[in-house]
């Protein structure tokens, strides 16, 4: 028997860690190569990861909720013959799974401290979180650091200039606290158990309403919803679009489309290619914040929001979307969004994003005002389409007539985009697809 060591797979370039959410199998069970193993949830997106061998699986070493780097080992398999292992490296790991284990929770208490930031007042943002668990930086550390930003807030030059300081007088990092607050760190484990009572489950009054916790996903969107809000000033500009042409073309040509293509063809494909124009147009548009810095992003990745299975929501990306053609755009649409539906998304197909789509009309809303995907600094809102009357202007006159028409909502960041630009952008949208041409070919 030789043991095969099964490591948690690289999920995309910037995924690095999983939290596990479920193990498929027991020890002792039996495991087909391919065959799912376990469950894992990243920021956004939950997948499986397969076995490569077939085997025995012999030993865990992580639990559910435990958090894994990309590339560490997460289980054992013993397999006959299929992979070469030798004797005395088989008998110095199953001598130092104690080891790993005491190093595991070694780890977690020195890593896991900088990520929870419940107990803290200060908002940090993600860049910030990040650099602090990178760096091993406690939560006790960050506040000590004096913020240069808004409102006092630590940017990321602050927290990079305090790994410096801290590197190389790593007695003084330490101390300071101490000697700052030596009273507040005695009595910190008593104030660490007040938030756990505070947030024990709600009691139903009369006894009959149903209070459901919940689920790992509606948490996570909860806190990027809030954060989104508190860390942007968010503003609205709204354009009502006549689409009469795109609603007659997509009726003319769906058929032959899907026939050739093997795709359906909906709006959405249409509205994206005229965003991905508008967006080379106004490459204001197309950037991201980070503390005081503005980053302009290179690549168009438009992120479309999509239902999962649960009903929750995730936003895939349409990698350089401004490089599609129509038929390009509706094959990327179509397939984030059937795997979506499908739970089958990677990560890596939710990163990258540097503007956002949703489509509140297919709820039957005639416009609404979205919450920006941070760090993006905008995102547009699709209205539904509706038979309206309307003023037509005509060479011989004016005359009322039945047209399709839509809203366009676009919240963007005031911190670093103003209305000339933010209504600017949404107008040149507008303009494109009014202008649609309805005998052009797919």
């Amino acid at each position: 028997m030789a043991k095969f060591e099964l490591k948690l797979p690289k999920m995309g370039e910037s995924v690095a860690e999983a939290t596990i959410t479920n193990w498929l199998k027991n020890v002792g069970d039996h495991i087909e190569a391919d065959e799912a193993v376990l469950e894992i949830a990243t920021d956004k997106v939950d997948s499986e990861v397969p076995s490569e061998v077939s085997g025995v699986l012999s030993e865990i070493l992580f639990q559910v909720n435990d958090v894994v780097q990309v590339g560490q080992t997460i289980a054992y398999i013993e397999t006959e013959g299929g992979v070469v292992v030798d004797a005395p490296k088989e008998e110095t790991t199953a001598a130092n799974v104690q080891a790993i284990e005491k190093q595991v929770e070694t780890a977690k208490e020195t890593v896991s401290a900088p990520v929870d930031f419940s107990d803290s007042d200060k908002f940090y943002s993600p860049l910030v979180k990040n650099i602090a668990k990178e760096e091993g930086i406690t939560l006790a550390e960050l506040e000590t650091i004096k913020g240069t930003g808004k409102e006092g807030r630590v940017t990321k030059n602050d927290i990079l200039e305090y790994v410096k300081t801290r590197g190389s007088q790593p007695q003084a990092a330490t101390q300071q606290p101490q000697a700052a607050a030596p009273q507040p760190q005695a009595s910190q484990p008593a104030a660490q158990t007040q938030p756990a009572a505070q947030k024990a489950a709600p009691v139903s009054v009369n006894g009959q309403d149903e209070i459901v916790e919940m689920d790992r996903m509606r948490k996570l969107i909860s806190g990027y919803m809030v954060q989104s809000v508190q860390t942007s000033a968010h503003v609205q500009s709204f354009i009502e679009v006549d689409v009469t042409n795109i609603v007659k073309w997509r009726d003319k040509v769906k058929n032959a489309f899907e026939k050739r293509e093997g795709e359906k063809l909906t709006f959405t494909p249409i509205f994206m290619e005229a965003v991905a124009k508008a967006l080379k147009d106004f490459p204001g548009m197309n950037i991201s914040v980070d503390g005081e810095y503005i980053i302009k992003k290179k690549n168009i990745n438009l992120g479309m929001a999509a239902a999962l299975p649960n009903g929750n929501l995730i936003v895939p990306v349409i990698k350089n979307a401004d490089q599609l053609n129509l038929v390009g755009m509706a094959k990327a649409v179509n397939d984030l969004g059937n795997r979506a539906k499908a739970g089958k998304l990677k990560p890596d197909d939710t990163q990258g994003g540097t503007y956002t789509v949703t489509n509140v009309g297919t709820f039957g809303s005639v416009f609404g005002t979205p919450i920006i995907n941070q760090p993006q600094v905008g995102i547009l809102a699709l209205g539904a389409i509706r038979k309206v009357p309307a003023v037509i202007e005509t060479p011989e006159g004016d005359f009322i007539g039945i047209r399709q028409k839509m809203f366009l909502s676009h919240s963007y960041d005031h911190r670093v985009v103003d209305g000339a630009l933010g209504g600017s952008f949404v107008k040149r949208v507008a303009d494109y697809l009014e202008a649609f041409d309805i005998n052009r070919d797919f």
